[in-house]
């Protein structure tokens, strides 16, 4: 979220998929006043997530949209009921707690938008079919940074975390660590076991963060 506050500016486009109730899209269009599609598949969640934009008046800066990522149009199911953890179907999930889902690909819903900077996925474990819809959106330049949660989940679809990886350096990016207090980035051997951020064209991205504004977090107003 650090790495986020310090990197996009008020002319950006931000993406945030799997946006669940909103935390990065406030963080993004409120606090930087960069524009955001937020992407989140479970009503309930969505619900939450559009009470936010109207509680911190981002309605002008944020489109949200109410659809599952992945690499092709459809349906796919999704569990209703586990708050910020709720996935596709796996055949471990129980029928009776799901709902269908309308899908669509990234590289779809930016047809008509300008090529975002930075891109989250947090989709516990779906990585791999979003990443498999959005390769025009890799493959442009303009996008500078993802920040991706592989965390192993991908295992309960068949998928191999490692694969993501090796996707994204093929895209140009590579992984790195933040330190927020330093404004520093370290470049990583791999990917992580939670949030890793992957970037490309390192120096452009460490001139953003050297020249980022202090924004005051907590109520201890700490400043970053």
């Amino acid at each position: 979220m650090a790495f986020l506050l310090h990197f996009l500016r008020p002319s950006d486009l931000f993406i945030d998929i799997g946006a669940n109730v909103g935390s990065y899209t406030i963080l993004a269009s409120s606090e930087i006043n960069a524009k955001t599609i937020a992407i989140e598949p479970v009503p309930s969640m969505f619900e939450n997530l559009i009470d936010n934009i109207s509680i911190n008046k981002m309605q002008e800066k944020v489109k949200a949209l109410n659809i599952g990522l992945g690499s092709k149009y459809g349906k796919l199911h999704f569990t209703k009921s586990l708050d910020t953890v709720n996935h596709v179907v796996t055949e471990n999930d129980s029928d009776s707690d799901t709902i269908e889902v309308n899908v669509s690909t990234l590289d779809s819903i930016l047809l008509t938008e300008i090529t975002p900077i930075l891109l989250k996925i947090d989709v516990e474990g779906f990585e791999t079919e979003v990443l498999n819809g959005a390769e025009s959106t890799l493959a442009n330049n303009d996008l500078k940074a993802i920040i991706i949660e592989l965390n192993g989940l991908g295992r309960s679809y068949g998928y191999d975390e490692v694969k993501v990886h090796e996707k994204l350096i093929e895209f140009g990016f590579k992984p790195f660590n933040y330190f927020p207090k330093l404004k520093q980035l370290t470049e990583r051997e791999s990917f992580g076991t939670h949030n890793t951020i992957y970037l490309r064209d390192k120096k452009f991205v460490e001139d953003r963060i050297e020249t980022s504004r202090q924004v005051k977090i907590g109520r201890t107003q700490q400043c970053i």
